[in-house]
């Protein structure tokens, strides 16, 4: 019976995909993934490319998420990439969704799935997890997200800056991920919400890729120079 698989691919790593990640993207016929914009590659493909089985032709399929925050923009979208899923399925094809880190974490396969779930509520669907970028990171510097009681905030953007300073008072550890463009602004609200000089910093850019870059030192040795504005970037500071 056709099927459609969504695979979370890790944070960049082709050798953190998991088993069955490798055998559902391998036994697909068509492997369908997200992009920004018309004609630029996924990230999630190329994540993948070197395990693609290329003796068996896979059709792919490339469907695009404008980055916007307007909510009509959005949830065209969303019904349009989840028909194309399905429309997919319903052909008779074993479908595979690609996508970054976890399908369930900030991920674009979550309103997609809502679609999908309603529309098309006859289409087997699976999820395989993948390792988030979090994890990967702290495993490179060598620090503990959390442990015993410890609470944790992950933050996506930084956008609202008075929320991530009350969101600060009551946590042991801040993860901001994906826009470093806006890290620098919060290191004097995370001072002021009660971290200490001697606290755990960390970032990183472009995890396990050629051009990655992870730095560990602490909240009081922080430059400007220190950090990242590139967009896919990671920094958790954690209280000692």
């Amino acid at each position: 019976m056709p099927e459609l698989i969504a695979v979370g691919c890790g944070p960049g790593d082709p050798d953190l995909l998991t088993v069955k990640a490798v055998k559902a993207i391998q036994n697909a016929d068509v492997i369908m993934c997200p992009t920004s914009k018309e004609g630029k590659p996924s990230i999630a493909l190329s994540v993948v490319s070197s395990i693609i089985d290329n003796s068996r032709k896979k059709q792919i399929v490339n469907l695009v998420f404008p980055m916007t925050k307007d909510r009509e923009t959005l949830e065209a979208t969303w019904k349009k990439n989840s028909k194309i899923l399905a429309e997919g399925v319903l052909s008779g094809k074993n479908v595979v969704y690609l996508t970054v880190g976890d399908p369930y974490l900030y991920s674009t396969w979550i309103y997609l799935h809502r679609e999908l779930e309603t529309k098309y509520p006859e289409i087997k669907i699976t999820v395989i997890p993948g390792i988030v970028s979090i994890f990967t990171f702290a495993s490179k510097v060598g620090i503990s997200i959390a442990e015993g009681a410890e609470k944790i905030t992950i933050i996506p953007s930084c956008y609202d800056l008075s929320q991530v300073k009350e969101l600060a008072k009551n946590s042991d550890t801040m993860v901001f991920l994906k826009d470093g463009r806006y890290f620098e602004q919060v290191i004097e609200l995370l001072k002021e919400a009660g971290f200490s000089d001697d606290s755990i910093f960390a970032i990183g850019q472009d995890l396990d890729t050629e051009n990655e870059i992870v730095k560990k030192l602490t909240l009081g040795e922080v430059t400007k120079d220190t950090m990242t504005t590139k967009y896919f970037s990671i920094m958790v500071v954690k209280r000692v």
